[in-house]
C-alpha cells in the first residue's frame, strides 16, 4: 500500500466541525441502547452503518439474536488492513433513560446515557476517518472498524470475533474515552466472575438445630478464604459482592449462594487464581454441606508490553505534532483492549473524547476535545500506516 502524505491536510477538514459532531452525537445519546436493549443498540448500527456507507466504506452486519448486532467496517478498497479499531454501541442503561435524562449542554460541557461511554467516541471515529478521505489519503483503508453490543456485558457474543480480526494486524486502537485529564489507556486489569452455590439441610433452629447442615455458616468460611487471596500489592483482588441464602431466621439454611469478582494484572495470576479458588472450594468446612463452583476468568490483562511501549511513543510524536502533550495511564476496569494485547497486537486504548462519570447520571463529555482527539486519531492511523 502507497501512503501519501497529506498531513496537513487533516486539521483544516476537522476544524469548524464541532457542531456538526454534536448533531450526531446527540442523535445517538437520545437512543436507549443498554446491552439488554436490541433494538435500540441496532439503531444505533444502522445510523453508524449508513454514515460509514455514504463514504464509500463496506459494512458486514454479525446478526445476534439476543443482542444487538455486530459490525465489521473497512473501505470497499481495503487490501488486508493492518489497523483494528474497536468500539462498542451499547450502553449500561435501562430502557427509560434517556426519557428522563436526554442530551443536553451546558456550556463546555455535554450530558446524557452514554455521551462518553462510547458515543462519542464513535463520532470522533467517523470524522477521523473522513478527514483521511477528504485528504486523499489511502490510510483510510488500512483500518478494519469492529463495532461491538455486548461490552458493558463482558463481550460474551463479540469476544471471538475480536480476537479472530485480530490476527494480522500490527496495532489495535480501542476508542473507549480518554481519562478525565486526557490519558491514554496502557494497561488494564483483567478479570473473572465466580458463583459459589452451597447446599446444606434445613431443620428448625429451635427445635432440632443439631440436625441441621447451615449453608451460610458454609458460604461464610468460604467468604473469608476467597477474600484472603486479595494482593493489592500484585494487583490481585477478589470480591464476594454479593451474597443470598436461607429461607426463614428460625430455619437452618439449606441454600446460600455468592457472586465473586476477580481481578488481575498479569496473565500468569489467571491459573494460580483459578486453581486456588477450584482448591478452596474443593472441600467443605462444615460436614454435610456441599459446593458447586461455576465461572472462570472472562477477561484477560491488558498488560503495558514492549509494544504496548513503542505505539505509546509513536502517539506521542503524533500529539507533539498537533501541540498535544500525550499521557498515558492504567485502568482497573476491564474492556475490549485486553482482547487484542491478550493476542499479541500492539494495543492503546482511550482513543475518544474526553470526559468522564461514566455510567452514572452525571456521565459527561468535554466538548472542547472533540476536534483535538479526532485529529489525534485520524494522524495517528496515518502515521502507523
Amino acid at each position: 500500500m502507497t501512503i501519501k502524505n497529506h498531513a496537513n491536510e487533516l486539521e483544516p477538514y476537522i476544524e469548524g466541525k464541532q457542531d456538526e459532531m454534536l448533531q450526531l452525537i446527540e442523535q445517538l445519546v437520545n437512543i436507549d441502547s443498554g446491552s439488554y436493549i436490541k433494538e435500540g443498540v441496532d439503531q444505533v448500527g444502522v445510523i453508524l452503518k449508513e454514515q460509514y456507507e455514504a463514504q464509500g466504506f463496506t459494512v458486514d452486519v454479525k446478526e445476534q439474536e439476543m443482542f444487538g448486532n455486530h459490525l465489521v467496517i473497512q473501505h470497499k478498497e481495503a487490501d488486508d488492513p493492518k489497523i483494528i479499531i474497536v468500539a462498542h454501541m451499547d450502553t449500561v442503561f435501562p430502557k427509560g433513560t434517556v426519557l428522563e435524562r436526554p442530551f443536553r449542554i451546558e456550556g463546555d460541557f455535554a450530558y446524557g446515557p452514554g455521551v462518553i461511554d462510547m458515543k462519542s467516541s464513535h463520532v470522533t471515529l467517523l470524522y477521523a476517518v473522513k478527514a483521511l478521505l477528504e485528504a486523499g489519503d489511502d490510510a483510510a483503508k488500512n483500518v478494519q472498524i469492529v463495532l461491538t453490543s455486548d461490552e458493558e456485558i463482558g463481550s460474551h457474543t463479540s469476544r471471538q470475533l475480536i480476537e479472530d480480526l485480530s490476527e494480522g494486524k500490527e496495532y489495535a486502537l480501542i476508542m473507549e474515552p480518554a481519562r478525565k485529564d486526557g490519558s491514554l489507556v496502557s494497561a488494564r486489569r483483567g478479570g473473572g466472575r465466580y458463583t459459589l452455590k452451597v447446599k446444606g439441610k434445613a431443620v428448625h433452629s429451635g427445635i432440632e438445630p443439631q440436625n441441621g447442615r447451615s449453608a451460610i455458616e458454609e458460604l461464610a468460611h468460604k467468604v473469608i478464604q476467597l477474600h484472603s487471596l486479595t494482593d493489592h500489592e500484585e494487583g490481585v483482588s477478589v470480591n464476594v459482592g454479593l451474597i443470598e441464602g436461607g429461607t426463614s431466621v428460625n430455619t437452618v439454611a439449606d441454600t446460600a449462594v455468592a457472586q465473586v469478582d476477580l481481578r488481575i494484572t498479569k496473565m500468569d495470576q489467571a491459573d494460580q487464581l483459578a486453581e486456588k479458588i477450584e482448591e478452596f472450594c474443593a472441600e467443605t468446612d462444615v460436614d454435610g454441606t456441599s459446593i458447586v463452583l461455576e465461572g472462570e476468568i472472562t477477561r484477560p490483562p491488558m498488560e503495558k508490553n514492549e509494544q504496548t511501549v513503542e505505539l505509546l511513543e509513536k502517539v506521542k510524536e503524533v500529539g507533539e505534532e498537533i501541540g498535544l502533550d500525550v499521557v498515558d495511564t492504567a485502568t482497573g476496569g476491564g474492556g475490549d483492549a485486553s482482547f487484542t494485547s491478550a493476542k499479541g497486537v500492539a494495543t492503546v486504548d482511550g482513543f475518544g473524547p474526553v470526559g468522564g462519570n461514566a455510567h452514572s447520571d452525571k456521565e459527561y463529555l468535554d466538548i472542547r476535545s472533540l476536534e483535538e482527539r479526532a485529529t489525534l486519531l485520524a494522524k495517528t492511523i496515518q502515521r502507523l500506516s
